[in-house]
Parts: structure tokens; sequence; C-alpha cells
């Protein structure tokens, strides 16, 4: 019998994970919303962010050193692939950026998977320590109320630094009007190089936290992408707010039909309702 002890337990457990979600969502709205690049490689940042976390805690570092050594080199490495692939996509205007983008993140994508079969192997997750927390007959674990606060605080600093910031508002100026931008100023390049990075690191932080809660294997790359590209549509492509709102309910729909029908059919109910969303909200489709 499923009682509302157990209902609540698994709603925090959808929380954690729609957390994710909407981090992963957020950093693919980031850089589309600023540049019209679709990032395919975002869950490769998210799990090269978890697996070189957890290797540095087997090196016998703290978990904080672990989490800061994780994010600092995706950020790194964001910039690095920020300078270099995506200054060839941003030469390109309209759909044919658009396409370049793809097909270049695509094969990024393709590229550090390969490299991280023939150097890693099996899985990989953070022990995090916290003790499981009671509600009720059911039992909440420490992992799932520390993600969802780490991942809120996160939002509340990214949205703040877009809303109270000079970058910040130079970030939403050129979201809102490029041409504009350009005229008073601020150089769109620049910004987009500080976006993308912060993209990778929210990317990164997403996979920190999926191995927090669970194990964390090279083959979650695809699995992170096709989340973040779900979440990103549901909720709007270049709509923030969405990409939260969006990860946190799509979240906490797979976790129930996880629990009550299986992961199988969970996959399809997650898909089933990124659907009807479109469907209810058409205007998704021409934001």
């Amino acid at each position: 019998m499923v009682t509302v002890s157990t209902l609540a337990a698994l709603a925090v457990d959808g929380l954690a994970f729609g957390a994710s979600l909407a981090l992963l969502g957020v950093g693919i709205t980031l850089v589309y919303g600023l540049g019209e690049v679709l990032n395919l490689a975002i869950g490769a940042f998210a799990v090269i962010a978890a697996i070189l976390s957890a290797l540095v805690i087997d090196s016998g570092q703290s978990l904080a050193v672990a989490v800061l050594a994780g994010l600092a080199f995706v950020g790194l490495f964001g910039l690095v692939v920020d300078r270099t692939l995506l200054s060839l996509v941003y030469r390109s205007e309209g759909e044919e950026r658009i396409l370049l983008g793809i097909f270049t993140t695509l094969g990024l994508s393709v590229l550090l998977e390969g490299i991280m079969v023939n150097f890693v192997s099996s899985q990989y997750s953070l022990p995090v320590g916290l003790d499981p927390i009671r509600v009720g007959s059911a039992v909440v674990t420490g992992t799932s109320v520390a993600s969802i606060a780490v991942a809120a605080v996160v939002l509340l600093v990214l949205f703040l630094f877009l809303d109270r910031t000079f970058l910040g508002k130079a970030t939403r100026t050129i979201f809102q009007d490029e041409r504009g931008a350009y005229l008073v100023g601020i150089d769109p390049r620049k910004i987009r190089t500080l976006v993308f990075v912060l993209s990778a690191l929210v990317a990164g932080l997403a996979g920190i936290l999926a191995a927090a809660r669970s194990n964390v294997s090279i083959a979650n790359s695809f699995q992170f992408t096709t989340f973040a590209l779900i979440v990103s549509i549901v909720g709007g492509i270049r709509s923030l707010v969405g990409a939260v709102v969006a990860g946190l309910v799509l979240g906490l729909i797979n976790t129930y039909a996880n629990f009550f029908v299986g992961s199988y059919f969970a996959t399809i109910i997650l898909f089933g309702a990124a659907i009807v969303f479109l469907l209810v909200r058409p205007e998704v489709m021409s934001s």
C-alpha cells in the first residue's frame, strides 16, 4: 500500500532529479538563447565533471576539493571549446549557424565519449555521507535534500547575476537585441564566451549532483543531453525560468512513473508528457 509519506518521499526524490534536469536545461537555454548554438555535448560536460570528481576523491582528496576540481576542469575545457570550435561556428549566421553548431557539438560529444571509453571504465559515484531523513514511514536520502538545496542556491545566484550585475544585464540585452547591444558598446563574442563557460559549469554541477545520488557512467552522456533538450524545449528554448519549471515538473513525473510502472515505461511517459506540454503550449514551438 502506498502511503502519503511514501508519496512525499518520492516528491523529494523527484525534485532532486528535477533540479539536475533544470540545471541541464538552463545550460542548453543559455547558449542557444545567446548565440543560437544547440550544445549537444552538454551531457558529456556533466559526465566529465562527475567522473573527474569521483577520481579525485579516490585519490584521497576531500569532497569539496573533488567538486571544485571537477567544476574547474569543465569550466576551463568549456573556455577552450568556445575559443576554438565555437569560434568557427559563430562566423556563420541564421540556420547555417544552428546546423553547424549541431554537427560541431554532436561531433565533440562523440569524440569525448570515445576518449572516456579508453581511459575510464565502470560507474562512478560521490560518497557524500549524509544521513537519510525519515518522512513518516518512508525514508528520504540526505543527498536528495542536499541536491535540491545546492541547485536552488546556484540557480538563484545565476538569476541574480543576470538581473543585478552589469555583465548579466549585458547578457540579457544580447538575448533581446544583439545588434542594439553591439551599438551601445557590448561585445557579443566576449559575453558568449562567458555564458558558455557558465553553461559548462552548470552542466558539470548537474552531473556531480547526479553522481551524489546514484552511479554515473559514460553512457549517461547521451541520456543527460536528451533530458536537457526535452527540458529546454518544453520550457521554451529561450526561457530560463521555463527551463527550471519544466525540469522540476518532468523530474517529478519521471520519478513517480518510475516507482509505479518501472524505468522503461517511465521514459515513455516522460516523452509523452513533453509532447502533451508542447501541444497545450504551441507558442513554445515559435518562441
